[in-house]
């Protein structure tokens, strides 16, 4: 369909161009499309490392001999799972003592309190049965508390890491039990460069790209940014987040991270309208019912657009059809522009 247009737009061109010169007229009929300001864009890419939405090393709480590992490396754990068990006989008599202590309290106070109103006790003595009931009973917690040390659990449901402990090993507080993960949804922190720091903000998209799987570019935004910047590398901590629902990627994987740094805006027309001589590149502008030369360089181009360093204002007729047939301050006739496909029409810059 544009091909057609294309051709009936040159016979319209050639058509018109025969009559004006039998008519002694030396107008040449054009195409003509305003130009528009596009921003310029440089493609960014930097280096990151994954790392788990959340993720915690596990230390014991105590030292102790390990009476069990209850965790396969690598498998999926839930909130509160057992991990590694103590041993904990010591603990498990110490709780029970202070479980009849507090009974003993209770059985005490309540003799008390029956015969509180025949004055046989003092309130003091009331109240020493009161404050050894409260007594015995932290002590009961405390043995508890003790006892749940000695059983060390998942504190988020994740996967967890490889582990070299085995029964009968001793571990300390500064032992490492393992790693847990919770990588259902990864973090990719990478370095930005200066430049771009008050372009790179969270809420925008960039692509994401595994080293080991190179073909699939990966959607994401920007979660998070340094306040600092890096002064010996002038780049500042960004941080973009992916789905891993199907558990395809690892934390500690290096992805490749892109976006588009809208920069300068440029004045863009139709590659069909740049010309090339002797003295470089230049396009036909229309001022004033004439053509007027007007020296351009490429800065770059997009979809069959060129985007210009040039002094044109947006708006600006630009000849594209029928620019072999003029020279500087040749008059010209605008003819009506051939209808663009839907696919060509222009996107706003966000």
């Amino acid at each position: 369909m544009r091909f057609i247009l294309s051709v009936a737009a040159l016979m319209l061109l050639a058509a018109c161009s025969a009559d004006q010169e039998r008519g002694g007229d030396r107008k040449v009929a054009v195409v003509a499309e305003p130009a528009r300001l596009l921003a310029d864009e440089d493609i960014v890419e930097a280096v990151g490392t994954a790392r788990a939405a959340r993720s915690a090393q596990i230390f014991p709480e105590v030292s102790g001999r390990i009476s069990a590992v209850r965790f396969r490396p690598g498998a999926f754990v839930k909130q509160g799972g057992v991990l590694v068990e103590l041993d904990a006989r010591a603990e498990r008599l110490a709780l029970k003592l202070a479980e009849v202590r507090v009974e003993e309290a209770r059985q005490l106070l309540s003799r008390y309190r029956r015969i509180e109103d025949t004055g046989a006790l003092s309130d003091s003595q009331i109240e020493a049965g009161e404050t050894a009931l409260a007594a015995a009973q932290i002590e009961r917690d405390q043995a508890a508390l003790a006892l749940s040390e000695r059983t060390i659990r998942a504190p988020f449901s994740g996967h967890v890491s490889f582990s070299d402990l085995d029964p009968g090993d001793r571990v300390t507080p500064t032992t490492l039990i393992a790693q847990i993960d919770q990588r259902g949804r990864l973090f990719v922190d990478f370095n930005a460069p200066e430049a771009v720091f008050r372009r790179l903000r969270p809420g925008q998209n960039v692509e994401v790209v595994s080293f080991s799987d190179p073909d699939q570019v990966i959607a994401s935004t920007i979660q998070a940014v340094d306040s600092t910047i890096e002064q010996e590398q002038r780049s500042y901590r960004a941080r973009a987040a992916i789905d891993n629902s199907a558990d395809r990627f690892r934390p500690g994987m290096s992805f490749s991270v892109r976006f588009a740094d809208s920069g300068q805006l440029r004045p863009a027309v139709p590659e069909a309208a740049v010309m090339w001589t002797g003295e470089g590149s230049s396009v036909f502008a229309v001022r004033d019912g004439k053509a007027v030369r007007v020296p351009v360089t490429i800065a770059s181009r997009r979809d069959g657009l060129v985007l210009l360093e040039a002094k044109i204002a947006k708006g600006t007729p630009i000849i594209v059809e029928g620019v072999q047939k003029l020279r500087e301050g040749q008059a010209v006739t605008l003819v009506k522009e051939p209808a663009r496909d839907a696919a060509e029409v222009e996107v706003a810059p966000s």
